[in-house]
């Protein structure tokens, strides 16, 4: 049985044709594959569908009919979407002529409600497991495309299922994705195994300047790094899961550079760690064990002032 919010988008899915879904800027597996399979449930259902993200969707190749994401919105829409993403200011310019859109659907706990409808779940493991829930509910068919998209998203928001959050509903759902013919092998190589040439040279520029103290493990890619190296992206090429993995870290830090004031922060927490705190104060937002914020001012004074507010919320944690 449908609850009333489910009925609501069902019908407003039905009764509008010209669709924008977009998410957020230097999207990952999650934000594109989630616009993807709505995207594509949506045209097979008929409707007229713009996939818009501001960034590229370098990486994401593998994943079904991607030529279709563009980066500028073209004309009119009737209705817009937003996924995987906790405010507005994230989505980047996509919907500057438009407004507050139609439908968020995330699973940030950070999420502000800043649509017209909400569907925040942040007990899910990605937004594409809210949406595999709830595409049926809105008359949506999940085939062969949508489902390795959906699964994209999961795989890569899990990191290979290694989260902590992820439980035994969501290997459940992996299962049903991969009946409707998703390749979970295929995924997890494309998602999480190959590297390009130039990405792993980006993380050599990252390790060289490497620092642990306390707990924390942190370092740094500037503009000059990108621009030497050749890297296509904004991002850190996902340099922050490595850093993560490393046995004396309770909390990574990854700082890169965007601009000469602007600076990108990730953080990844052990267990039991809260950092989203720290990223909704700098104006960012994100989960307990991974969260991000742009922050504006120089590399050496954005990295200083937010290694202290890691250190004190380390220090915090370890005296209660």
């Amino acid at each position: 049985m449908m609850n009333s919010i489910d009925q609501q988008i069902a019908d407003q899915l039905n009764q509008n044709h010209r669709i924008l879904i977009t998410s957020h800027v230097r999207p990952d597996a999650d934000a594109v594959g989630s616009v993807l399979a709505i995207g594509l449930a949506l045209k097979n259902a008929g409707k007229y569908v713009q996939m818009v993200l501001e960034d590229d969707t370098a990486g994401f190749e593998y994943l079904p009919k991607i030529q279709l994401v563009k980066q500028v919105p073209d004309g009119d829409v009737d209705l817009a979407i937003v996924l995987d993403c906790s405010d507005l200011n994230r989505v980047g310019h996509v919907l500057n002529d438009y407004g507050k859109p139609d439908l968020v659907v995330d699973h940030h706990k950070t999420n502000l409600n800043f649509g017209i409808n909400n569907i925040v779940e942040p007990e899910q493991v990605a937004t594409a497991e809210i949406l595999f829930d709830h595409l049926p509910k809105w008359g949506l068919t999940i085939d062969q495309d949508v489902a390795t998209c959906l699964l994209a998203g999961i795989v890569g928001d899990t990191i290979g299922f290694r989260t902590s959050n992820v439980n035994s509903a969501t290997m459940r759902r992996t299962a049903e994705l991969m009946d409707f013919g998703a390749d979970l092998a295929r995924i997890y190589r494309e998602e999480l195994v190959l590297q390009s040439y130039k990405a792993v040279r980006y993380w050599g520029a990252g390790l060289i300047r490497l620092q642990h103290e306390n707990g924390i493990i942190w370092t740094s890619l500037t503009l000059d790094d990108r621009q030497d190296i050749g890297y296509p992206g904004n991002g850190d090429a996902d340099l922050v899961n490595i850093l993560s993995s490393v046995r004396e870290a309770e909390i990574a830090l990854i700082f890169v550079e965007q601009s000469q004031n602007d600076v990108k922060i990730s953080w990844r927490a052990r267990p039991g760690l809260d950092v989203s705190g720290i990223a909704t104060f700098l104006g960012g937002g994100g989960h307990a064990a991974a969260a991000g914020a742009d922050v504006k001012g120089s590399l050496e004074n954005v990295q200083k002032r937010v290694i202290l507010l890691t250190k004190k919320l380390l220090e915090q944690r370890k005296s209660e």
